[in-house]
């Protein structure tokens, strides 16, 4: 139904392909990508009068625009008034809870083709300004200076702006109660006891929680688990994939959706350009159908081949490998039930140095050690690290903690090099700030040159980008990497050999990872 108005005529351009998003937390979602989610609802809600649909985060409305259409045309036969079929659509079935004051402006918009709903331009007669699209401009709860409700930070102006203001306390998420939202948008209505058969959004990702660097707490989480908590037959959802493997406090919401037999369908943008071309969204979106009456296992769709979806268990391994493909690899590696490299890494931060600490650029003792910072090479005295630190006298592998791709989006060709050109081996008396952590205890050389060239293999890289989502870069992204024996130096040919990869296997590591040069720097 893209690309026709409610009676059916073409109509171009659209509008709402051609809006400037807010922010890249709150990303206006393209007609087309709206009606690719759409038809993975079953085709039989859209001649059902009774179906009703809610969007808990309007932002242009788009997503109850485009389910307007389906239903002008699949209720037709029902009620053949166009009028008095439309009446019907937008009184009785769709239902939204606008984000800001100016979302809730833009919704009734597109749905209305009036700002106000009760306004004699509104092509549905309400009986007030809000229509179905309602909006009330909450204040935060603040508790010891953060929102009790989405964990926003008091002392972030935007978000303490005072009543009457949006101060972004999302409503749908700002109260114990979803359902007493509905009530209110479904007034003048008797039916108080209102259940939805669809909960569908683009909900706002993430809000600031005043932290260094203004870092940014998750809140699209909050967005499903309230929509879960209202029980309609469907939730489909648009929202970023770091939950996969990574994000701030995500570790509860990453295991409830895992383990949820529930999710029918899952389909995954590597690069989330491919929804969003104004955006860059680090480790990619996904959309879900999630169905109250189903339990199995989940239609796992890569966005470059949409015609080969997979059926996964996706709690199958601790986090959610993205590639179809992948899959079988890691099977064939875990055959030999080797311990990963990741009980060989570091923690963060492995010597208690700061980011920002920077040394001498010259030794003034001979005592002093080597500190390798974002800056380059300097000097600190050795006691600025603790004589027993388990990697001071050792050989080890540097790595940094933020990987080679911005936003973990392939180059143009594809592929992607995944660590830093920068990873090489420092020795005893060298150790490094927070800007990368440490892989590896060798007493010989040797052995960490070649762990380091293990690291550099095309075979390696691959395993660590299944266990990434963002572009940051810890010990927990080596899980599907096997220790090897250090003693010899490996390659992608020895690897695959040893793993009994199949051509296909060695192919699809081939095309994804760059070549790599393996020399210490």
């Amino acid at each position: 139904m893209a690309g026709f108005n409610l009676s059916g005529e073409r109509h171009n351009p659209d509008i709402l392909t051609c809006l400037s998003n807010l922010s890249n937390d709150e990303v206006f979602t393209p007609p087309d990508m709206v009606n690719q989610i759409l038809d993975k609802l079953p085709e039989e809600l859209w001649h059902d009068p009774n179906a009703k649909f809610l969007d808990p985060a309007c932002k242009t409305g788009v997503f109850l625009r485009e389910i307007a259409k389906r239903l002008a045309w699949g209720l037709a036969d029902k009620i053949p008034d166009l009028q008095e079929r439309i009446n019907h659509i937008f009184k009785n079935q769709l239902f939204g809870i606008a984000i800001t004051r100016l979302t809730a402006l833009l919704s009734r918009r597109s749905l209305y083709c009036s700002l106000e709903a009760n306004s004699r331009y509104s092509i549905v007669p309400f009986e007030d300004e809000n229509g179905r699209i309602h909006y009330d401009p909450l204040c935060h709860t603040w508790e010891n200076g953060h929102c009790i409700y989405c964990g926003g930070s008091q002392d972030v102006k935007e978000l303490n702006q005072g009543e009457g203001y949006d101060n972004y306390a999302y409503e749908f998420i700002h109260n114990e109660d979803p359902s007493k939202i509905i009530n209110t948008i479904n007034q003048p209505n008797e039916d108080n006891d209102m259940r939805f058969d669809v909960i569908i959004s683009n909900p706002p990702y993430q809000i600031e929680t005043g932290g260094a660097g203004r870092q940014a707490k998750p809140i699209y989480p909050l967005f499903v688990e309230k929509a879960m908590k209202l029980n309609p037959r469907y939730i489909a959802m648009i929202i970023p994939s770091r939950w996969y493997a990574g994000g701030m406090g995500m570790e509860g919401f990453r295991k409830m959706m895992l383990e949820n037999k529930q999710i029918s369908h899952l389909v995954d943008f590597i690069n989330a350009k491919e929804c969003f071309p104004q955006n860059s969204i680090s480790g990619g979106v996904c959309y879900f159908l999630w169905d109250r009456n189903y339990k199995g296992t989940c239609s796992f769709y890569n966005a470059e081949d949409m015609d080969h979806p997979m059926e996964r268990d996706l709690s199958e391994f601790p986090v959610l490998v993205r590639y179809n493909k992948a899959v079988d690899i890691i099977h064939k590696i875990r055959r030999l039930d080797e311990e990963s490299l990741e009980s060989l890494a570091s923690p963060l931060c492995p010597f208690g140095l700061p980011t920002n600490m920077r040394g001498a650029e010259e030794k003034t003792k001979k005592t002093d050690i080597v500190l390798h910072s974002s800056a380059g090479v300097s000097f600190i005295p050795s006691d600025a690290v603790n004589k027993t630190n388990q990697y001071l006298s050792k050989y080890k592998v540097l790595i940094s903690k933020t990987g080679s791709e911005h936003a973990l989006e392939p180059s143009n060709d594809g592929n992607y090099r995944v660590i830093s050109s920068t990873t090489k081996v420092i020795g005893p008396g060298e150790v490094c700030t927070h800007s990368y952590f440490v892989i590896g205890q060798f007493d010989k050389k040797e052995e960490a040159s070649n762990l380091l060239k293990y690291l550099f293999t095309k075979f390696a890289r691959f395993l660590i980008l299944q266990s990434m989502t963002s572009i940051n870069l810890s010990r927990n992204v080596l899980q599907f990497v096997p220790q090897q024996d250090f003693s010899k130096t490996w390659t992608d040919e020895d690897l695959y050999r040893k793993y009994k990869l199949s051509q296909e296997n060695i192919d699809f590591i081939e095309s994804m990872i760059k070549p790599m040069d393996d020399r210490e720097e």
